[in-house]
């Protein structure tokens, strides 16, 4: 019996887990993604002169056995470094957080700039629509988001009343940096900074590996007041109504900030998990996985995504 042919779409943590899983197990899952890169929420932003901003997830927290042996193995490999100033399980990637996603990543298909438009379940095969061919799988294992999961299969699918149980909750963020010499006088990490504002704001540079010699760079997230006003604004606006907030914190003026960007994350945060690891539909072909099923850290999606890699395997 030949190998089954299985795609996964997403190349966030959980889609990565879960093709890691089946690979090791011998099979060849290929992944389809529509950016350029892997890691989703563990994102990094560089600029011109060696400005770089974790402008997703600003750590990653492992507490479950499992995944703590997966950060141990990331951070043997250089991938990871432990934070201590965020908490005693907390680490940061390396040189970026997107270096833990980029470690997942080792040795798997990936296929980016790929954005899938439909996925239909046919006689046997799933097919997965892009914008110029249609593929056919045995399987497939869709880690994204729930609401762009329900875009791809409709509103008809049998699996929309349980992935509409999952809430998910936009954030803006801010990436800032002050003129290089400048240092604010702040702890590197400041939660509820503002409550009609920044929830929260941390000192990239002072995180472990990184460099302030380009100026310190700081990331705010937005409140959920903020973000519900601006949420739907042009990227410079957004920018715009955060900085009075971030220069009040840090105790500078505009003038001391050298570069200002910000970035709009549409399913930033897990308001409400919709708690089991994965839904498959009722055909066995049709999986999702992600952080939503779970929780809102990245350990929730790779367990959900590993949880998902086992029980194919169980049914393959």
């Amino acid at each position: 019996m030949s190998a089954p042919r299985i795609a996964i779409v997403g190349a966030g943590v959980a889609g990565l887990a879960c093709a890691r899983v089946l690979s090791g197990a011998g099979l060849s899952p290929v992944i389809f993604d529509k950016s350029r890169g892997v890691g989703g929420r563990l994102a990094t932003r560089r600029a011109e002169g060696g400005l770089q901003f974790d402008h997703g997830a600003p750590a990653i927290a492992a507490h479950e056995p499992m995944f703590a042996a997966e950060v141990q193995a990331a951070t043997r490999a250089g991938a990871l470094t432990a934070w201590p100033d965020a908490g005693p399980t907390s680490y940061v990637g390396q040189p970026g957080m997107s270096g833990f996603a980029r470690h997942l990543a080792l040795g798997l298909d990936i296929r980016h700039a790929e954005t899938a438009t439909q996925v239909s379940v046919e006689t046997g095969q799933v097919a997965l629509h892009f914008a110029d061919e249609v593929l056919r799988f045995d399987q497939v294992i869709l880690a994204l988001p729930a609401p762009q999961i329900l875009r791809l299969i409709g509103a008809d699918h049998g699996l929309s009343s349980a992935l509409s149980r999952a809430q998910m909750s936009p954030c803006l963020t801010l990436m800032a940096a002050l003129l290089p010499g400048l240092v604010a006088d702040l702890p590197a990490r400041v939660q509820n900074a503002d409550e009609d504002g920044l929830q929260t704001i941390l000192c990239d540079s002072a995180k472990p590996g990184r460099s302030s010699q380009a100026g310190q760079a700081w990331v705010a997230h937005a409140g959920q007041t903020l973000t519900r006003q601006h949420l739907e604004a042009p990227a410079e606006e957004i920018a715009a109504q955060m900085l009075p907030h971030l220069t009040k914190a840090l105790g500078c003026d505009r003038a001391q900030i050298h570069y200002a960007v910000a970035h709009r994350w549409r399913y930033a945060r897990v308001s409400h998990a919709l708690g089991q690891a994965y839904v498959s539909d009722v055909s066995g072909r049709l999986h999702c996985a992600g952080d939503w099923c779970l929780g809102p850290d990245a350990q929730d999606a790779w367990t959900s995504g590993a949880a998902l890699g086992r029980a194919v395997l169980a049914g393959a």
